[in-house]
């Protein structure tokens, strides 16, 4: 559901270092999908960047096209796929919740509801912060929503994409991210042959690059400066 606005802030940081690209998954519903339509815009090579779901469909252009890619970023995201019985049940549960708000109320009352555990608690305050996410949100509709969530459902495991990985690869998520913790970045980096450190954020949750853009810039101006065959590691 995000669009460019989750990466303005830090674009104009990255515009001396990359051309840089935002991607618009329009109403894919696989993130198999999304990865064909992103491969068949993108230029024959480039450094990929995905935050949240987009980390998940990064992941699906690496399963696709590894030699396209000369570095990744891993932001606030995930790489197993929905877990079977009781738990997997519930997450559909919560996001079936979400998406009954959109189509009854809209997407922006949805967007509202949905933002309370996408930033750090003391960025609740922020109003125009919150304004901001909520408001992309809702520019998007609840047939995009509900698509989204389909693809997620029935999102793929990644580890053993993660486990062919050998280009430098940024992991780094919100310190608060209660999302997509701190946790779960550490075990995607451990599954990377090449172990790279994880960068947490201070001060942010899952929406990092809207909450933080400028340290969210360093990191991303530090890892395009990596040459191709600097593999950063612990």
């Amino acid at each position: 559901m995000c669009d460019g606005a989750v990466w303005a802030p830090v674009l104009s940081a990255l515009s001396d270092h990359a051309d840089c690209h935002v991607v618009d998954h329009g109403l894919s519903d696989g993130l198999d999908l999304m990865a064909e339509q992103l491969l068949a815009k993108a230029p024959p090579t480039f450094a990929l960047a995905g935050h949240s779901m987009g980390g998940r469909v990064a992941l699906e252009v690496m399963r696709r096209a590894p030699h396209r890619v000369t570095h990744l970023a891993l932001l606030d995201t995930g790489y197993k796929a929905k877990v079977p019985g009781a738990v997997g049940e519930e997450e559909a549960r919560k996001r079936q919740a979400l998406l009954d708000i959109a189509r009854t109320q809209g997407v922006r009352a949805m967007a509202q509801v949905w933002v309370q555990g996408m930033v750090a608690p003391e960025r609740l305050a922020d109003s125009a912060l919150i304004e901001s996410i909520v408001a992309m949100l809702a520019r998007k509709s609840a047939d995009v929503f509900a698509n989204q969530i389909h693809a997620l459902l029935n999102r793929p495991d990644t580890q053993d994409v993660l486990a062919r990985i050998d280009i430098p690869t940024l992991v780094a998520c919100g310190e608060q991210d209660s999302w997509s913790p701190p946790v779960q970045h550490e075990e995607i980096a451990c599954l990377i042959p090449a172990r790279p450190q994880v960068k947490t954020i201070p001060l942010a949750g899952h929406m990092a690059t809207m909450e933080q853009p400028q340290a969210c810039a360093q990191l991303l101006i530090d890892w395009l400066l990596l040459p191709r065959s600097a593999i950063p590691a612990q």
